[in-house]
C-alpha cells in the first residue's frame, strides 16, 4: 500500500468529497462494502475502529482491492495510530484533538483529520500545524452556521464535517467554501450489509456524487 499525501487526497475530495464510514467486524463484508462504494463513486473510505475486528477489516481492504484509499478513523491513541498505519491505514481520523496523536502523524508526514468542534480547539490544531481538521459532532456541535462562523477566524483551515451529515443537508455542508469533504455513515447502512445489498450501497454512492457535483458544479 503505497503512502499518499495531503494533496492526493485534495485532489481526490475535488471530484467526490465524500468519506463513507465503514463499520464491520467481517474481513470479506468490509471488502465487499469497500468494493460497492467505489463502485458508485467513492474511493476514499475510513474504516472505523469499533469492532474487534477493526484492524483486520482496514488490513483486508488494503490488500484485496485496488484504487481505494483507506483510512482509518476513531483512532484514540499513539499506540492506536502506530497499529493502524503498518496495518494499510493511508490516513488518519480522530474523533478528538490529542496533540501526540497529531504529532505522530505529523511528524510522517500521514494526513490526520483531528477532531475538533470549538474555536479553541480549532486554534491548538492550527498552533500544531494543522490546516485540515475534523468538524464533529457536526449537527450537534452547530452544524453549518458553526462551520461558516469559525471559517470567518480561521481564514486557512478546512473542515471535513462528519456526524449528522446525510443525503439531505449534503449540499448545505458542501457550499461553505472551507468544507474539502464530508464523512458520513449514511452510505453504508446496516441492514443493507447485513442482508448483503450491496447494490444499495452502491447507488447511494451515486447519488452521494451526483449530489456533491450539484453542490460544486
Amino acid at each position: 500500500m503505497s503512502e499518499i499525501t495531503a494533496q492526493t487526497l485534495e485532489a481526490k475530495f475535488q471530484a467526490a468529497p465524500v468519506v463513507p464510514l465503514i463499520q464491520a467486524d467481517d474481513p470479506v463484508v468490509a471488502i465487499e462494502t469497500a468494493k460497492a462504494l467505489q463502485a458508485g463513486g467513492l474511493d476514499v473510505i475510513e474504516v472505523v475502529l469499533r469492532t474487534d475486528a477493526a484492524l483486520d477489516c482496514m488490513e483486508a481492504i488494503a490488500k484485496e482491492t485496488s484504487g481505494i484509499i483507506v483510512g482509518a478513523g476513531t483512532v484514540l491513541t499513539v499506540d492506536q495510530a502506530e497499529q493502524v498505519l503498518s496495518r494499510g491505514a493511508q490516513f488518519v481520523v480522530s474523533p478528538g484533538l490529542v496533540d501526540p496523536v497529531a504529532q505522530y502523524c505529523l511528524d510522517r508526514s500521514v494526513p490526520i483529520f483531528a477532531g475538533t468542534m470549538t474555536a479553541g480547539e480549532v486554534q491548538r490544531a492550527y498552533a500544531l500545524g494543522l490546516r485540515t481538521v475534523k468538524f464533529f459532532p457536526a449537527k450537534l456541535a452547530g452544524g453549518v452556521p458553526m462551520l461558516k462562523a469559525l471559517s470567518s477566524v480561521f481564514r486557512e483551515m478546512r473542515f471535513m464535517p462528519t456526524g449528522g451529515v446525510s443525503a439531505e443537508n449534503l449540499s448545505e455542508f458542501l457550499a461553505v467554501p472551507s468544507v474539502i469533504a464530508c464523512g458520513g455513515s449514511w452510505l453504508t447502512p446496516k441492514g443493507s450489509i447485513e442482508v448483503g445489498d450491496y447494490n444499495a450501497i452502491t447507488k447511494l454512492a451515486i447519488e452521494a456524487v451526483a449530489l456533491a457535483k450539484a453542490a460544486r458544479p
